[in-house]
């Protein structure tokens, strides 16, 4: 199997050390951005359901809190995305991992960035996920798609990521994950 330029170069200059978890005060959390392994991959994505807590009806990456048993981030990522949408451990190849972000809820996030087949079979935990969809990554390399916006939450104010894709804005943690990415996979030179 040959590995897609833009996987590729991802792995050249994302670090892949897979360590235990660090003994962060904060609550902790992974996420799985899974790239399809085609020319011009594809990014898993999905509507969070409408009925959590948190976060609801927000466009997402698969992932969730660490468990105790956890060992890294690369095992909470793995589960989560096959608890939430179905991806089999086995179909996940790790490609790198970008630094971890904190969310408004608390939370320290680590995306964990994995090669997954082109046409993964997807089975979505309703309790989790209205929807997942897939759209290619280079679209979020275009600067017009893309945003920072004030955000003033009590005397705190911080600029927040934005992207325009269609109807949906994809925003906070994901947004800034998606730019990130880009800006190494493209050179694509979002400010953030």
């Amino acid at each position: 199997m040959l590995t897609p330029a833009v996987i590729t170069r991802l792995a050249n200059h994302l670090p892949l050390d897979g360590l235990a978890w660090d003994s962060a005060d904060v609550p902790q959390a992974a996420v799985l951005v899974a790239l399809t392994d085609e020319n011009q991959p594809r990014v898993l994505l999905g509507r969070r359901a409408a009925h959590l807590q948190h976060h609801p009806g927000e466009v997402a990456f698969p992932g969730g809190k660490r468990e105790v048993e956890d060992a890294s981030p690369w095992v909470t990522a793995r589960r989560e995305a096959h608890e939430e949408v179905g991806i089999a451990e086995r179909d996940v190849l790790a490609v790198g991992e970008l630094s971890p972000l904190m969310t408004r809820t608390g939370f320290e996030v680590h995306p964990c960035v994995a090669m997954v087949p082109a046409n993964p079979r997807l089975i979505v935990d309703s309790g989790e996920f209205d929807s997942v969809f897939m759209l290619p990554l280079e679209s979020f390399a275009d600067p017009a798609a893309f945003r920072l916006e004030t955000l003033v939450d009590g005397n705190v104010q911080r600029q927040v990521a934005h992207y325009t894709v269609g109807d949906d804005t994809i925003w906070g943690v994901t947004a800034t994950v998606l730019a990130q990415l880009v800006n190494v996979a493209y050179d694509a030179g979002l400010n953030l």
